[in-house]
């Protein structure tokens, strides 16, 4: 028997994510199985399935249900993929790239988003995931690299060191630009040196923290 919360991300999948030309079943049935509402601080509860961002601990936002799938459906997650996750935030993000791929492994700079995450991520008994107290620029790779990287914050400019992460034909999810509208990127490893770049659409998302700024000129 479906239940309040059943209905109402069902319609989220169909008014919102569909809207955003997200067609991938896959996705869609992802998006309609994990529980978005488990996710969201109590205080924003009836906010859950609203095509917003949604404010977290430490100041953070949850990326809107729109801009989820479209994440998902760029990546084209393989049941054999081993992703790299650059932000936890609430770990919704983290438990549908679990759905689709064979291991996440996320990294979180913030202690209290840390913690937040893998409550709910035990709480909606999710597997395959893996988050780290760490900041990315810190981080050091596995040699054999990730078949997928998504990074939940934007690049003012861009920052070449997360591409060289992929492993071969592996797939790269960011946000690239100091204003908006800032341009959604897919970078594809299609050689030792070789990457192709593919230009999605127009969004805005918060800036990673610790990124390279934009130079300002001045006269």
């Amino acid at each position: 028997m479906s239940t309040q919360s059943d209905l109402a991300r069902d319609q989220m999948v169909k008014q919102q994510v569909r809207a955003g030309d997200v067609l991938d079943q896959r996705v869609l049935a992802t998006l309609q199985r994990v529980p978005r509402e488990r996710f969201v601080p109590a205080a924003w509860r009836e906010l859950a399935f609203a095509d917003t961002a949604i404010a977290l601990p430490a100041g953070q936002r949850m990326l809107p249900p729109m801009l989820v799938g479209r994440i998902l459906q760029a990546l084209e997650l393989q049941v054999s993929d081993r992703v790299l996750e650059i932000g936890t935030g609430s770990g919704f993000l983290s438990a549908c790239l679990a759905q689709l791929a064979a291991s996440v492994h996320s990294l979180e700079l913030h202690a209290e988003l840390v913690e937040y995450a893998r409550t709910n991520l035990a709480a909606t008994a999710t597997r395959g995931v893996e988050v780290q107290h760490l900041d990315a620029y810190q981080f050091a790779p596995p040699a054999q690299g990730f078949d997928a990287i998504v990074l939940t914050g934007s690049l003012p400019v861009p920052d070449t060191r997360f591409q060289h992460w992929l492993a071969p034909g592996g797939r790269l999810f960011a946000v690239i630009g100091h204003a908006s509208p800032m341009e959604a990127q897919l970078i594809r490893r299609v050689g030792a040196e070789q990457w192709h770049q593919q230009s999605l659409f127009e969004t805005e998302l918060s800036m990673l923290e610790h990124s390279r700024q934009a130079e300002v000129f001045r006269f």
